[in-house]
């Protein structure tokens, strides 16, 4: 400690005191201008004074607080972050009272409109449920389980000293310490699965649709769920949740999370991801996995004094549904509905095999660097084609000059590619590819003209000074 009164510390920043105590209280912002000063004077590293709020809640609040009920109020990202790191439990019992309103208007509605079909919207709600409640819970942990990474990486250690690559050595352990036969089925046999545990053969099932690496991936998985089951459900009931089918869907990602950990080490794949520069495919051909297993796992790296960067994770299909996302960092996700069209993950699935890159930025101006690229998730035959997906994989755009991906690009000249999180929740105007009128504006229509869009809205208000 310094000692130093506010009076002192005002002097040596050349700021009045009444400016210090105001932030003390935090009735006052802290400027560019005083950080800088500050970092100088107190030789300080100025990212070690930014504000650790929760990007998705405050990106909750920014999108609730656009609802009409509000009445058009407008509250700056700024305000928002303020709001948040000042009372994040205030914020989060908001958030749940905004919830159960458009729970009850919705209910409201179907009972009112003979065309809503509120059991089909009820029996959503109910099967979504589960998976929005894992999908809380591991942003509540950053996507970052110490333990399971700690446990994966000493196995990894165990399993290795013999200098055996790792797919051999979880083969051999499945054999020899399990007595366990693997077998690789013809499609006849396993025409609706990719893996199945067979305990009365002692055997493991494994589909010939599934590439190599999927193989891999679903052997260390069994492996882990054999040999760390008690860690497992040790987390599981840890996590307070009570939802039987939660916690069943919870124990599954817990051994997903530890069989990509097994396969890519903590410590050995951060070195790798630094010394490639972020080459996802590049680090696929390394780790022996799949591009999307390879950008799920940048998603993990958050341990607190060995840190990558904060990516976010987006799977979807060729219709746009969403089927997986993840974020280490602050981009906007919609619980329901797909992704913005203007981003370009989705003309992957024109261009399968190429990695897009695309500079983009939401409504709130906050912009990102994305890449995008098509796979298949396993192999097809004739009359079942392969399952085509497009991975989306980004950060915001200070860490651009970190990803070998955008070596080529000039990002200062360049202008970013508008995009909202999706239709519904989109403010933006005259966008030819909405798909959807927003939820939280008033349609307005005019005979005599037609705009770019067939859904026109009234902006949002505007503040009286």
């Amino acid at each position: 400690m310094l000692g130093l009164t506010q009076a002192d510390f005002a002097k040596r920043l050349d700021i009045s005191a009444t400016y210090v105590n105001l932030i003390e209280r935090n009735q006052r912002p802290v400027s560019a201008a005083v950080l800088l000063r500050l970092a100088e004077e107190f030789d300080i590293n100025v990212s070690d004074l930014a504000k650790d709020t929760d990007a998705t809640l405050v990106n909750e609040l920014y999108t609730a607080l656009r609802d009409p009920v509000f009445g058009g109020v407008q509250v700056s990202k700024n305000e928002t972050e303020d709001l948040v790191g000042a009372s994040p439990e205030v914020i989060k019992a908001f958030l749940r009272l905004h919830e159960r309103y458009r729970e009850l208007t919705l209910n409201t509605y179907s009972d009112a409109n003979p065309l809503a079909d509120r059991e089909k919207v009820e029996l959503l709600e109910e099967s979504a449920r589960p998976v929005e409640t894992i999908r809380q819970y591991i942003h509540d942990q950053n996507n970052y389980f110490p333990r399971l990474d700690e446990a994966a990486s000493a196995f990894y250690a165990e399993l290795t000293k013999n200098r055996k690559p790792i797919d051999i050595a979880i083969q051999e352990r499945l054999e020899q310490k399990h007595e366990l036969k693997i077998r690789i089925l013809p499609t006849s046999a396993m025409p609706s699965s990719f893996r199945y545990f067979d305990r009365h053969r002692s055997g493991i099932d494994i589909s010939e649709l599934l590439h190599p690496t999927g193989r891999q991936f679903q052997l260390a998985f069994q492996l882990i769920f054999i040999e760390y089951r008690d860690l497992i459900d040790g987390l599981a009931a840890e996590s307070g949740i009570q939802d039987e089918t939660a916690i069943g869907l919870l124990r599954v990602s817990l051994a997903n999370y530890a069989a990509a950990a097994l396969l890519m080490p903590y410590d050995r794949f951060l070195k790798a991801c630094e010394d490639t520069r972020y080459d996802v495919d590049l680090l696929s051909h390394r780790f022996g996995t799949s591009f999307e297993q390879t950008a799920h796992r940048l998603t993990t790296l958050q341990k607190p004094d060995a840190r990558g960067i904060p990516f976010f994770f987006l799977r979807i299909d060729a219709a746009g549904n969403v089927s997986k996302r993840f974020s280490a960092g602050r981009f906007h996700f919609s619980k329901f509905g797909g992704a913005c069209p203007i981003w370009n993950i989705h003309r992957t699935f024109e261009q399968p095999g190429e990695t897009l890159t695309q500079l983009i930025q939401m409504p709130d101006d906050t912009t990102y660097v994305s890449i995008s690229k098509a796979i298949t998730r396993s192999r097809g035959y004739h009359g079942r084609p392969p399952a085509r997906v497009a991975i989306g994989l980004g950060c915001d755009r200070a860490y651009a000059d970190n990803l070998v991906y955008f070596d080529r690009m000039n990002l200062s000249d360049q202008e970013p590619t508008l995009i909202g999180v999706n239709c519904y929740l989109c403010d933006r105007q005259n966008c030819a590819s909405r798909a959807h009128a927003p939820l939280n504006r008033k349609l307005k229509f005019d005979a005599h003209a037609r705009g770019i869009s067939l859904y026109e809205f009234e902006p949002p208000k505007v503040k009286s000074s």
